[in-house]
């Protein structure tokens, strides 16, 4: 049985080449399929990883309560902000000061590269971007952040550091530049990479934000947790305060629940299409094995006379369907790792504000794309495959 197998399905693939026409229809219907499949899937992959994936479980975020999640919503004043970082669970430096650090989000504009100029006499509209202010210590508390080009911003002046992304993506984000914003004129002196979504960000020092901005408050306190129960003891602190008003989680779930919409919609985009093109996919493939079992209707007849089970036959039409899937699979996820991979683009983020990361084209995604064109590979050539292995040795042998 064994050597049965092996010699018809080694006739069936040498015999691919008479067929590539036939064969290219299932090859390219299905590098189509994983292609669209992996580029799809490795945008929201891109997306999760610049926000979720690098937040971190021992930061806690604090918000004003009822600001939906959402910095842009939240407003503490300064009063608040003083009670919130002396609660039990901040961490405590070797200066007895809390590790925490207070910070202010406002929406700028900038324009979009690729975008045309605006017309004479008129200003160049632009997108929104998040513009940070931060202290000193919010360096501290994102150690994995650094200066790549120039310096960092001077508290008290209108300077500008700006993160690679911004840079990549938008117009006037260059050092040296000045950027107007809200009727102040601000410098960029530095660029930033942090390799998460902080990188989409205009970061400045946060006093004199609220000085050129008019804020009296902040939007969110980062603070390092002292312990694994340190979350429910800020919890608790603030609760029993009724001066404060917060919602506090850790970094990780506040950055997860900004990707939560944008995931579940480019989920059931790509498998919405992953559908209809995998059925039309399946159709093809049977329609090229009916064809190709067809066209050696006499040749499995003259095999099955002589000594051939009918399993093997079924086998060898079976493998020739799921090599050329694989096939397709492989091509599909090369064009999506090369089209795709690492290529940058912005979005809105929950924020109403611009977010830059990059397609992810993963090992695992590309493992995903060769299941699915195996398993519609397997639909596809199935039912040719029963029919071959079904079919009459005497009405074979006299079919021209």
């Amino acid at each position: 049985m064994l050597s049965q197998l092996i010699a018809i399905t080694g006739i069936n693939i040498k015999s691919i080449p008479e067929r590539w026409g036939p064969s290219l229809v299932i090859v390219v219907g299905l590098a189509g399929v994983v292609a669209v499949f992996t580029a799809l899937f490795a945008m929201a992959q891109g997306f999760a990883s610049t926000l979720a994936d690098r937040g971190r479980d021992d930061l806690a975020l604090i918000l004003r309560g009822g600001s939906s999640n959402s910095e842009l919503n939240s407003a503490l004043s300064r009063d608040a902000v003083t009670l919130t970082t002396q609660v039990p669970g901040i961490r405590r430096g070797a200066d007895g000061k809390p590790e925490a650090a207070a910070e202010l989000v406002i929406i700028s504009e900038l324009p979009k590269k690729g975008e045309p100029p605006a017309a004479k006499g008129k200003r160049q509209t632009g997108v929104n971007v998040s513009l940070r202010g931060v202290e000193e210590a919010s360096f501290a508390l994102r150690p994995h952040l650094r200066i790549v080009e120039g310096r960092k911003f001077q508290a008290g002046l209108r300077e500008i550091l700006v993160g690679r992304g911004v840079v990549n993506s938008f117009e006037g984000a260059a050092i040296g530049n000045v950027v107007r914003m809200r009727g102040s004129e601000w410098t960029v002196v530095g660029i930033f990479e942090s390799g998460d979504a902080y990188e989409s960000e205009l970061w400045v020092d946060v006093g004199t934000a609220q000085t050129s901005f008019g804020r009296n408050g902040f939007s969110s306190v980062l603070a390092q947790l002292d312990g694994p129960d340190a979350l429910d003891k800020i919890k608790a602190a603030l609760a029993a305060d009724p001066r404060l008003a917060s919602d506090v989680t850790t970094q990780r779930e506040y950055l997860g629940a900004q990707t939560k919409q944008f995931r579940a919609m480019i989920q059931t985009l790509g498998v919405f299409l992953v559908i209809v093109m995998g059925l039309g996919a399946i159709f093809a493939a049977l329609n090229t094995m009916y064809a190709a079992v067809a066209a050696r209707a006499r040749e499995i007849a003259t095999l099955r006379a002589i000594g051939f089970g009918s399993l093997p036959v079924l086998v060898s039409v079976m493998a020739e369907a799921l090599l050329l899937s694989l096939v397709g699979g492989l091509i599909g996820a090369a064009i999506a790792y090369v089209l795709f991979n690492n290529v940058s683009l912005s979005t809105l983020g929950a924020n109403f504000t611009q977010v830059v990361f990059a397609f992810k084209v993963t090992p695992a995604l590309v493992l995903y794309g060769v299941i699915i064109s195996l398993v519609i590979g397997l639909f596809g050539g199935l039912l040719p495959a029963a029919r071959a292995a079904r079919m009459p040795i005497t009405t074979a042998l006299r079919e021209l």
